[in-house]
């Protein structure tokens, strides 16, 4: 079955059918209407021509309905009557109960309707559809009402019968049983209860004047508790705006805080920067005059003693060795002078100066003199062992620089009385060598290996001496 909701509905009787919708039973019989003059078996054109009605009982017509109002969205939209299109958006319960008057005039007026109406529902599993269809055996048990509805839509043969057969089976109605004439007893209690009713309503006039003082002596306490609470609310307002105030006045003065505090702090911090760069200054100042007086110790001893100097414990290099290398322990004092020869007898007179610093090229020297035989590592060993012999040698100041940008594998080379030196990042070892000679005093010599002629030239502007490397390395070789 499509559904069993119409299987309680009893059936009206005569009396129940005479007072139905009249539209409604007229909705619901085939008359000889032209709408099904054309269409049908024979027997019904027939029964149609000769003016025969088929007159539904009231669960019957309200069951079709809804079996209508179920199987109406299978069919395609050009098939619904325009009147009903409007009804398909809604569920088939609302649908039947809204639209009960239109489907069962479409259901009686147009054939097409009701044909596409009985192939949607030929087209279920429905046993009772396919029993009735068919002119089969209907079940016993079937409900009557909903046999005789899918008859009246499918049509089959010997539909008008059927639909006859199954109407008798709806129940009518029971009738309202009649209403007891009242009797003398009934009668005294009425009255006895009338006087008892009359001394209630007394009773509840007075209650009710007592509940209308009681009602007015409330609505002046209302107002008086919503003037307070007004007044409440206006001061908890006016609360709430003097915390704010004092909020933002307190924020305010802790923003300002802060400002004078950043303030000081920047102030005091530039401070140190500018103490720190004088006493920096000032040793640097001090130890270039220092070697300065002990380049001309020889000529100066008196004017020496006479000031009272003492030797400066930091030379100019180390403040640039400071800037490569990351530890400052690493930087030898005792042995941070060191000597490089050149050719054998000018590097012999350049050393012999007072207090010489010999700086090197390092990679420029190893390259060019083991660059084919002997690694990175290898190279830098050999340079920085041989320069601490002539460290030892001579009274010279001996610094070398690497490119720092090169990998380093090992430990750093060491020796005593060499000072060794990394370029920074981004910077090579011919800046660091240019400003190794540029903050050393006038009057003290510098002697610089490198065969770079750049380099060269620009040593040679802050007063040094420049030295081509193989020079060098022939001085090593003789030692």
């Amino acid at each position: 079955m499509l559904s069993g909701q119409a299987s309680g509905d009893e059936a009206p009787g005569p009396a129940a059918r005479a007072g139905a919708d009249p539209a409604a039973e007229a909705a619901c019989g085939d008359g000889s209407g032209a709408g099904e003059a054309g269409e049908g078996d024979p027997a019904e054109r027939d029964a149609a021509d000769a003016g025969t009605a088929v007159f539904l009982a009231e669960p019957v017509r309200r069951r079709a309905v809804e079996i209508a109002a179920v199987a109406m969205p299978g069919l395609a939209p050009g098939r619904v009557p325009a009147r009903l299109r409007r009804f398909l958006k809604f569920s088939p319960a609302k649908r039947a109960k809204l639209a009960k008057g239109e489907l069962a005039a479409a259901l009686s007026a147009d054939g097409g309707f009701r044909e596409g109406l009985a192939e949607v529902l030929a087209s279920t599993d429905s046993p009772l559809v396919a029993a009735i269809a068919s002119g089969g055996e209907v079940s016993p048990m079937a409900d009557a009402a909903e046999v005789a509805a899918l008859a009246y839509l499918l049509r089959p043969e010997g539909w008008r019968e059927l639909i006859a057969t199954a109407s008798t089976a709806v129940k009518e109605a029971p009738e309202p049983p009649p209403a007891e004439a009242p009797d003398e007893a009934a009668a005294k209690r009425a009255a006895a209860l009338e006087k008892e009713n009359a001394k209630l309503r007394s009773a509840l006039t007075d209650q009710r004047g007592a509940a209308a003082v009681l009602q007015e002596e409330l609505r002046r306490a209302r107002r008086d508790l919503k003037e307070a609470e007004e007044r409440a609310q206006k001061t908890a307002g006016d609360l709430a705006a003097e915390r704010g105030r004092l909020k933002h006045l307190d924020a305010e003065r802790r923003s300002e805080r802060r400002r004078l505090e950043a303030e000081a702090a920047s102030l005091r911090s530039s401070l140190e920067r500018a103490r720190k760069a004088e006493r920096e200054h000032e040793r640097l100042t001090s130890a270039r005059l220092w070697l300065l007086l002990d380049t001309l110790s020889g000529t100066a001893t008196g004017l020496r003693r006479e000031l009272g100097l003492e030797p400066a414990a930091d030379r100019p290099a180390d403040y640039v060795a400071d800037e490569y290398c990351d530890d400052p322990q690493e930087r030898s004092v005792e042995g941070s002078r060191g000597l490089d020869q050149t050719d054998p007898q000018r590097l012999d007179h350049l050393l012999a100066l007072p207090n010489p610093h010999l700086i090197v090229d390092g990679y420029n020297v190893t390259i060019s003199a083991w660059g084919e035989t002997l690694t990175l590592e290898q190279q830098r060993n050999r340079l920085v062992q041989g320069l601490g012999a002539v460290a030892a040698q001579t009274n010279a100041e001996i610094t070398v620089v690497f490119d720092g940008a090169d990998p380093i594998f090992g430990a750093k080379p060491s020796a005593r009385g060499v000072r060794v030196l990394f370029s920074a990042k981004g910077q090579i070892a011919d800046d660091v060598v240019v400003e190794l000679a540029r903050v050393e005093p006038e009057g003290r010599p510098v002697v610089v290996v490198s065969s770079d002629q750049e380099v060269a030239m620009r040593v040679r502007r802050e007063g040094a001496y420049p030295v081509p490397s193989p020079l060098l390395v022939r001085w090593l070789q003789r030692s």
